[in-house]
């Protein structure tokens, strides 16, 4: 795939910048980083069309070495792959769009519980819940559960607490839909609490477990924050579209947690092949970086993307990043990995 025109790329950015009120040394100070991939997966299946969207990292906690990240072919399945980008598994599903992951506890022991946004009803959302057999490598089917109204489209999970478990629907129409969570050593239990709206197309969702906040991407305006511990929570506006952070449309949304509520938010900023960091405290913009097109190539037009941070093994100590390729050739899709202390370094942060 052809890599991006670093000089081009920085004149589109400059005049970007002059339209929307910055002069030149404003627009430098957003100097866009690459950071080299240093694995990418084996191809989804569907070839000629949009089909890989969004990522999920799950850590072993045993052997990091062998943990896993689950990508979805929104026409086809659910893929699992090995930290070398090789496919181990594959779930049919008729049309997961997003997905996320979280270990819960249950009084036979730990479950691995993976959810995703089942739309392929397009007026009625349904949330695909499914376990992850890590020893075999294999998702099993858990439940498959309607959710209200609208076509699903984000997913997210939030663990508001020891035995709290949310699920998140986002709506292309605009609608949040909260949903509680309960396993039990037979059937899970789900119900819908609350929603809550934007107005205009959002998509990626996270949750950040320590502060109750949930973020969501609105495509075309910027990103909202929802404080989860209020009856009725308010959008709270965190980002802004701008030139020389972040493009629409606004895409996936991961976190990098430090501390008691401090770290990154993470964006995917489809518009221009980039990804965009800020400080979750203060909201302030920090960096933005895309992938470099060396031997692995570059990625574009980016939907889900995902961090996890802490031990992934001697050669990626610090975390893993993985974003969904829009274009890697020959009518394919598939997902880059990127070490998080590599992207730190870079951007110096």
């Amino acid at each position: 795939m052809r890599g991006f025109d670093k000089a081009l790329l920085a004149a589109m950015c400059l005049f970007a910048a002059a339209c929307n009120g910055q002069n030149a040394s404003e627009a430098m100070d957003t100097e866009l980083i690459a950071v080299p991939a240093f694995a990418e997966t084996d191809s989804v299946g569907t070839v000629g069309d949009d089909a890989a969207d969004d990522p999920a990292i799950w850590r072993n906690p045993e052997d990091p070495t062998q943990s896993l990240v689950i990508g979805t072919d929104k026409k086809a399945g659910i893929h699992i792959y090995d930290l070398k980008g090789q496919q181990k598994s594959f779930l049919a599903a008729e049309a997961v769009n997003n997905v996320d992951i979280r270990t819960v506890s249950l009084t036979s022991g730990e479950v691995i519980l993976v959810g995703a946004s089942d739309r392929s009803n397009r007026e009625k959302p349904r949330l695909a819940l499914y376990t992850l057999d890590s020893e075999n490598i294999k998702l099993n089917p858990l439940a498959n559960i309607p959710a209200g109204t609208g076509e699903a489209y984000g997913f997210c999970f939030g663990l508001l607490g020891a035995d709290d478990l949310r699920a998140f629907i986002v709506t292309k129409e605009g609608t949040i839909i909260d949903m509680s969570v309960t396993l039990s050593d037979t059937a899970p239990l789900v119900e819908v609490n609350r929603t809550f709206n934007l107005e205009t197309q959002p998509e990626g969702c996270v949750v950040d477990d320590r502060t109750g906040m949930l973020y969501v991407g609105e495509e075309n305006v910027g990103i909202w924050a929802f404080d989860l511990g209020q009856e009725r929570p308010e959008p709270i506006q965190f980002a802004v579209l701008k030139a020389g952070e972040l493009t629409a449309d606004v895409e996936g949304l991961a976190l990098a947690p430090e501390g008691v509520s401090g770290g990154y938010l993470l964006a995917s900023s489809q518009g221009d092949n980039s990804y965009a960091i800020y400080d979750l405290e203060s909201g302030a913009f920090r960096a933005r970086f895309a992938v470099e097109d060396g031997a692995i190539d570059t990625t574009s037009d980016t939907d889900g993307i995902e961090l996890i941070v802490g031990d992934f093994g001697p050669d990626n100590p610090g975390g893993l990043f993985v974003a969904q390729d829009g274009d890697n050739g020959e009518g394919t899709q598939n997902f880059k990995f990127l070490s998080w202390d590599a992207i730190r370094k870079r951007l110096k942060l």
